[in-house]
């Protein structure tokens, strides 16, 4: 995720079952809707700024500009 040093995070994995609100993915800058299996980062040093991502874009982060639709 960028240049310098990871962040050390825990990635929670979210069951569609489980996903009761729609986000907004920080790497594709697309909905994850209610019902979409997903995961949540969370820096283990600043928990309140946990993010939602789809797996495939958490998963190719470093491959892909932030906000890409492509």
């Amino acid at each position: 995720m960028g240049t310098g040093p990871e962040l050390e995070v825990e990635v929670r994995r979210i069951q569609p079952y489980q996903a009761r609100k729609s986000y907004v993915c920080p790497g594709c800058n697309q909905d994850i809707g209610i019902g979409i299996g997903h995961v949540v980062v969370v820096p283990l040093t600043a928990p309140d700024l946990r993010r939602h991502w789809h797996r495939p874009c958490w998963a190719h982060r470093d491959r892909r500009r932030p906000g890409r639709n492509s």
